[in-house]
């Protein structure tokens, strides 16, 4: 059975082909006609069921969606939704860090407490949704360490570990990853709707 990603990220497409095993998992490069989801939500299970949303009617397959950042305890969640253009700029990696990290710049390191926020949802042609978060709690450092993972992973440290998300290998990171706990916590509700149904 064909499931679309509501994505052009390689990246999550492998990620998700390596969950879901036995569907048909395709991304968005195999619909061009389905234009990208504005992310209007404010939290991020409003915007992973706005893309899956669009998706699943845009084609007419079930889709799956996704929508993730980082929060932080002393700034109450934030950059939390805003996390990938909290600089202003969308995908400003460099520029996200600094800012985050200038915000927090008087705060002591031991309140330094974060998490990754991940929610997954799932929609189908019918309209029916389901929706799953995963997280992954640590904590930020003032120095950037790393060069593998994206985003805000130079400077947060998982709890129990003393390596960044960037010092992670990918394998490392997808075991533990908020990403990854979303995407396995939806594996049974696709398998239920998509196969025990059917």
């Amino acid at each position: 059975m064909k499931i679309i990603l509501a994505t052009r990220n390689k990246g999550k497409i492998a990620e998700l082909r390596r969950i879901l095993a036995g569907f048909d998992i395709v991304g968005l490069e195999e619909f061009p006609e389905i234009e990208d989801v504005v992310e209007t939500g404010v939290t991020f299970e409003e915007n992973a069921l706005l893309k899956a949303v669009a998706v699943a009617q845009g084609s007419g397959l079930p889709a799956v969606a996704d929508d993730s950042g980082l929060c932080v305890d002393v700034l109450n969640g934030m950059p939390g939704v805003f996390s990938a253009r909290w600089a202003g700029r969308h995908g400003a990696d460099e520029a996200n860090i600094d800012l985050l990290l200038a915000q927090v710049g008087d705060v002591p390191d031991a309140l330094l407490t974060a998490h990754f926020a991940c929610t997954a949802a799932l929609a189908l042609p019918t309209g029916e949704t389901r929706a799953v978060e995963g997280t992954l709690p640590g904590r930020l450092i003032r120095e950037r360490r790393g060069s593998h993972g994206f985003g805000y992973d130079p400077i947060f440290v998982p709890d129990g570990g003393s390596r960044t998300a960037a010092e992670l290998s990918p394998e490392e990171k997808d075991a533990i990853s908020h990403r990854g706990r979303a995407f396995r916590a939806l594996d049974p509700i696709v398998r239920e709707l998509l196969v025990t149904r059917a």
